[in-house]
């Protein structure tokens, strides 16, 4: 008798979105100085919706430009947010799935956002198509075959991965030890409530918009902040699932708040 051995093979391609501008600075080991300005004074007003810093007896301000370069001159022209995000490379989830037997394969993948803006940044994420997961060749169909996007039990995203023995789907928790936002903590068996952050727990869906997964209200620079985002892929042991390689596009963006 010959036993034929059917799998199916899932390649994870990450793609990053990057708002990065570049300045000249002084910079040490320990610290950077983006900015400097020779003056008699100065000083930062607040209030509860506004901020003003002057500067008294500043000389050479202004902005000057050519068709190669421009100069910004003195502290108040270089004013500007300074934001970067890392480049992972695209993920290939392991170990094969069995199309008839099902199984489980996973991956991961991670981004350090680092930034000097006072207030922080927002680390949000999206997949280029619904659902997320689809075949691309192979024995599937590439206009039908595909995963399910994870389905929580509620609203809230599930603590535990969990799907149906008749169903296939895919989806994502992430990892942020500093910056997790409220959706993706827990209180050790519910998410979205509590102040725990736990490695592969609070698991949902990926959608078309993005959603926020990481967020600071302060300065990180030099260090930077890591999140790990866990992708996950199941077919339950009594659903068939067309062998072929399946593959979903995934954005990672970070803005400066």
């Amino acid at each position: 008798m010959k036993t034929i051995r059917r799998s199916l093979f899932i390649i994870i391609i990450i793609l990053f979105f990057c708002v990065n501008s570049t300045l000249a600075y002084r910079s040490s080991t320990n610290y950077i100085i983006h900015s400097d300005s020779i003056n008699v004074g100065g000083i930062d007003e607040n209030s509860a919706n506004y901020q003003t810093r002057d500067t008294i007896g500043e000389i050479g301000t202004g902005e000057m430009a050519s068709s190669s370069y421009r100069l910004k001159g003195g502290f108040q022209q270089m004013q500007e947010v300074v934001i970067s995000i890392t480049s992972p490379n695209d993920v290939n989830m392991s170990p094969n799935i069995g199309g008839v037997s099902g199984g489980t394969g996973a991956g991961s993948a991670t981004w350090t956002v680092t930034t000097d803006s006072p207030s922080g940044y927002t680390l949000s994420i999206k997949a280029s198509t619904s659902p997320a997961l689809k075949c691309v060749s192979g024995g599937c169909n590439t206009s039908t075959d595909s995963f399910a996007d994870y389905t929580p039990v509620g609203s809230n995203p599930d603590y535990n991965w969990g799907i149906d023995n008749a169903d296939s789907e895919f989806g994502f928790n992430p990892y942020n030890s500093a910056d997790q936002v409220q959706n993706f903590q827990n209180d050790s068996s519910n998410c979205n409530t509590g102040s725990f952050v736990n490695d592969e727990k609070c698991w949902y869906k990926f959608t078309t918009s993005n959603q926020t997964i990481a967020q600071s209200s302060s300065s990180n620079q030099p260090s930077g902040s890591d999140t790990k985002v866990n992708l996950k892929a199941t077919s339950g042991s009594s659903h068939l699932q067309v062998e072929g390689t399946y593959q979903a596009t995934i954005t990672v963006t970070a803005v400066a708040n």
